[in-house]
């Protein structure tokens, strides 16, 4: 299977999960948000929104709603990076912190990342989050001394990370996405905005319709 057939596959795997957890909302009863929907262009970017692509001021613009700890946040991760190394020059790629809350180490991980982003390596702990997953993902205990690996892997000073990792205002910096991502009506992940625009890609191909299409 070529590596197109095999991100295709996995876009489909996520667009069936997707499904399944908004109907598992809707079952369970849970509120949306009066706003949700509202999809204001405003705040599907922030200023402080991390972005990894090089490309110049006032490109379009891609978003990721994301959770570290989401297999299908994982299985789409090749394709983002394919995207990025096709287009990153000439389309911004932006991330965003979702993490479920049925997800035990989702939040944890985010506050890593974002500690990292702290000393510059939001890039490099965003890569190694998903590179090491299957070490800290699923299981229903804290996987902070994982993360600390990580940090240290990475070369980071562990007492300012450890301050940062710990510091109420990096769980907040964490919390004020997902409040953005329920606004937009964001329930499940990974979910796509380009441009402001929500987008439902079904196949690799059609990412790469949608990108040439802000392109054009």
């Amino acid at each position: 299977m070529s590596r197109g057939a095999r991100i295709s596959v996995a876009l489909v795997a996520v667009f069936v999960v997707g499904v399944v957890a908004i109907f598992l909302v809707d079952r369970s009863g849970a509120d949306a948000p009066d706003d949700a929907g509202a999809n204001p262009s405003s705040i599907v970017v922030r200023q402080d929104s991390h972005r990894i692509s090089p490309a110049p001021a006032g490109s379009p613009t891609f978003v990721e709603f994301l959770d570290f700890e989401c297999e299908a946040c994982l299985s789409v991760y090749p394709a983002i990076e394919e995207l990025r190394a096709e287009y990153g020059d000439r389309i911004s790629f932006v991330v965003r912190y979702f993490p479920m809350p049925g997800h035990f180490n989702a939040e944890r991980a985010a506050r890593a990342v974002e500690a990292a982003a702290q000393q510059g390596k939001f890039e490099q702990m965003y890569q190694r989050m998903y590179e090491t997953q299957s070490e800290w993902g699923e299981q229903r205990i804290p996987k902070d001394d994982v993360f600390r690996g990580l940090a240290a892997d990475l070369g980071l000073d562990m007492a300012a990370f450890e301050a940062a990792y710990t510091d109420p205002a990096t769980a907040e910096r964490v919390a004020a996405d997902v409040a953005d991502g329920h606004v937009l009506g964001v329930r499940g992940t990974p979910t796509f905005f380009l441009d402001g625009r929500r987008i439902e890609p079904i196949t690799y191909g059609d990412l790469i319709d949608e990108l040439d299409s802000v392109l054009r």
